[in-house]
């Protein structure tokens, strides 16, 4: 598994929380354990305890998403160290279900955790998937959707570092409202031209 995969737990726990919107998904075992898929094995030591500590896990990694959004670089670090600090894995290199066109094992790394409940195990895999994504690519590729009230995470791909959008949809949505405020824009400046030019010939 591609450890690039891990980031991706990271932004699904953040997205779980919509802030501006008063959504909460993270409110049952059921959501925690659909956070790991429903293939994991560590989704099945989720209890009722975890929903708790996930959502603490949750404002935690919001709050390094929100550092890099706002150019605050070495508190992101700052705060996602800590994170790596308390929930620690135990990387190892693992070969299982891949295999090349001469049925050899597909060497790659893995990250193996050794937790004591679904919580530090989902927190120590989404600390170091986030951070192996910062450092390879920046702190400025952890993002947050521009397009009010989301503020979704995201983790910035582009060859060109230009996302600034959760989604398709949102991407959408915010160049639909920018086109709209610009005709608004343009209206409210010709009628303005209007009343000028009107003023001016009843004067003369």
């Amino acid at each position: 598994m591609e450890l690039a995969y891990y980031s991706d737990y990271a932004v699904r726990l953040v997205n779980t929380e919509e802030p501006a919107r008063g959504k909460d998904s993270l409110t049952s075992v059921e959501a925690v354990r659909e956070l790991f898929g429903a293939s994991s094995q560590a989704a099945r030591r989720a209890n009722d305890s975890d929903v708790t500590r996930f959502r603490s896990v949750r404002s935690r990694l919001r709050a390094v998403f929100t550092a890099a959004d706002a150019g605050e670089e070495t508190q992101a670090v700052d705060l996602l160290n800590s994170l790596l600090l308390e929930f620690p894995v135990s990387p190892q290199i693992s070969g299982h279900d891949h295999r090349d066109e001469d049925g050899r094992p597909k060497w790659h790394m893995h990250l193996a955790d050794h937790p004591s409940n679904a919580t530090a195990g989902y927190a120590a895999i989404a600390a170091m998937g986030l951070a192996f994504h910062l450092t390879e690519y920046g702190v400025d590729r952890l993002g947050l959707c521009e397009a009010a009230p989301c503020r979704n995470a995201y983790l910035d791909t582009s060859t060109n570092r230009s996302r600034r959008y959760c989604s398709d949809r949102c991407a959408t949505r915010a160049n639909v409202a920018a086109y709209r405020a610009r005709k608004r824009l343009e209206t409210e400046r010709s009628a303005s031209t209007s009343r000028t030019a009107e003023s001016t010939q009843d004067a003369t």
